[in-house]
């Protein structure tokens, strides 16, 4: 016995924290106080991200895509499924009740035969039957009236046994009626007398705090991926565009050179290169057509619209302002979602393998079985009837053990397992936002650069253009010029999209949030509760 208590007294005290803290801690790199990119400020993203591109379109099509995109929706089908396991586990903490009740009314039809088992005797068209030998074999009587209780007699004009007790008539087709009803329940409650059954519901409403988080998270990652789609697409109407213009600049480079052609200006090999020139235009204006298509498609899955390439684009891409900065690295702990999700995915964890290290404890638990029956209704709620079925069953304790001893370290190979993930995300999401943050500055620097790029070959192109049709500049000179511009204004275009979803990754690696109409509809519901 002092051995028991000793053993019992360590495994609870062991099992005060449901997170292994030192394991934890030794897994998690020292947190510094600024990030280490040049990008950032003191000064943290607050407030509403989506306003940062000054879009009224974009907040429609988040708003569409809240409404009917399928991963949200399922999401949050998963955020219903974790409350209501969570009410299940609680309800383990609660005594349960169990009841049954049946009623059958049994009809015996009697003959000459039937009638001599019973007692009487057979001769001529009828039979002699005593009442009592019927009360004998089919009833009890209780309150000694020589009546059969719950028995009743079907012999039709009114016929009743005579003062001797027996009933003097035709049997045929003679019908007695047996009534019987019987009512159960069952009562049984588990006195959680270790916690056991108080760790599981902590884990299974920490598994819903899991879902919640991952409903946000779902939320701002639905919001991304369409600001970044709509940025795409618009980029490809932007590349589109481009190619087409190019197609015509190569349309009228080769016009003239037919032109100089005929006059004997230009050679053979000028006319041949105009036209390979314009079928690589128009080969990239092809390619750029279908790449609109698809983006639109992409677009249009993510709202839950059917894939039909109507989207239209809009005619530019927004102009970003100035980055506030990006706060302290250890506010990701708490404002991203998935880093809450992991979190309260480690504790739950954690939470099941002290139950299953309580599950080796004696349990105590309470039943109570009532079955009580009778041919009369008043017999089922009879007192002595029912204290007596009380008594009969109220404590039954039960001890369990043995293999109950691998499923504890199984439980707690999972909650190591659930540290360990929760550590990577973290260091995972420090990654995403100093990657986000550098890109932030290095992207600036890019597009920049590729806007002078843009710029200064725009002008050479101008200039080529003039001095060819003067005759001071060859056809390669032109070509060259023409090519250098539209691959100098593609990569501009393409750097002014990437930096733009750049900003979109920065503000959902740093957990940033955003308010659009069908958001704030569904905080004022409660849904986020």
């Amino acid at each position: 016995m002092r051995t028991s208590a000793v053993a019992i007294s360590a495994l609870l005290v062991s099992s005060c924290a449901s997170v292994n803290q030192d394991l934890l801690e030794a897994q998690l790199p020292d947190m510094p106080t600024a990030w280490s990119s040049e990008a950032q400020t003191a000064t943290p993203l607050t407030g509403d991200w989506v306003a940062a591109f000054n879009d009224d379109t974009l907040y429609q099509l988040i708003d569409e895509a809240l409404l009917r995109n399928n991963d949200f929706l399922a999401a949050a089908a998963n955020l219903k499924q974790a409350h209501a396991s969570s009410k299940i586990a609680r309800a383990d903490l609660l005594p349960s009740l169990n009841t049954s009740f049946n009623a059958s009314r049994n009809a015996i039809v009697t003959d000459p035969t039937t009638a001599a088992t019973a007692g009487g005797g057979a001769g001529g068209g009828g039979a002699r039957v005593r009442a009592q030998d019927i009360e004998d074999q089919f009833g009890v009587d209780t309150d000694g009236d020589g009546k059969p209780d719950g028995l009743d007699l079907v012999l039709g004009d009114g016929v009743t046994p005579g003062q001797d007790g027996v009933i003097d008539s035709d049997l045929p087709n003679r019908r007695f009626y047996i009534n019987n009803y019987s009512l159960g329940a069952q009562i049984r409650w588990e006195i959680d007398l270790w916690g056991r059954l108080t760790d599981q519901t902590k884990a299974a409403y920490r598994d819903a705090s899991a879902a919640q988080a991952d409903l946000i998270g779902a939320r701002l990652s639905i919001a991304a991926r369409v600001s970044q789609a709509w940025f795409g697409l618009i980029e490809a109407r932007q590349q589109r565009e481009l190619a087409e213009r190019d197609v015509k600049a190569r349309e009228s480079n080769l016009r003239v050179t037919d032109r100089r052609y005929e006059r004997g200006v230009a050679s053979s090999l000028d006319v041949r290169l105009s036209r390979s020139a314009l079928g690589s235009s128009q080969a990239s204006l092809a390619l750029r057509e279908r790449l609109e298509l698809e983006a639109s498609r992409r677009l249009e899955v993510l709202l839950g619209r059917y894939p039909a390439a109507e989207l239209e684009a809009a005619e530019s891409l927004p102009e970003l302002p100035k980055l506030a900065g990006a706060g302290a690295p250890g506010d990701l702990l708490a404002r991203r979602p998935d880093l809450v999700a992991a979190e309260a995915r480690m504790e739950a964890s954690g939470l099941r393998a002290r139950a299953a290290r309580k599950q080796m404890l004696p349990q105590i638990t309470l039943t109570s079985q009532i079955n009580t029956s009778g041919p009369v209704l008043a017999d089922l709620i009879d007192p002595e009837r029912l204290a007596g079925n009380l008594v009969g069953g109220l404590f039954q304790p039960v001890f369990q053990g043995g293999r109950l001893r691998e499923s504890a370290k199984r439980a707690h190979a999972a909650a190591e397992a659930s540290l360990f993930n929760y550590a990577q995300t973290v260091l995972v999401a420090y990654e995403e936002a100093e990657n986000a943050l550098a890109a932030e500055f290095f992207l600036a620097v890019r597009e920049d650069a590729l806007k002078l790029a843009y710029e200064e070959a725009a002008a050479a192109e101008e200039l080529t253009e003039r001095r060819y049709a003067s005759g001071a500049a060859t056809i390669f000179n032109l070509l060259d010029a023409q090519t250098r511009r539209i691959l100098a204004e593609s990569q501009y275009i393409q750097a002014q999209q990437q930096r733009v979803s750049n900003r979109v990754l920065l503000y959902l690696a740093i957990g940033g949030d955003f308010f659009t109409d069908a958001k704030l509809a569904a905080l004022s519901m409660g849904e986020s509760e």
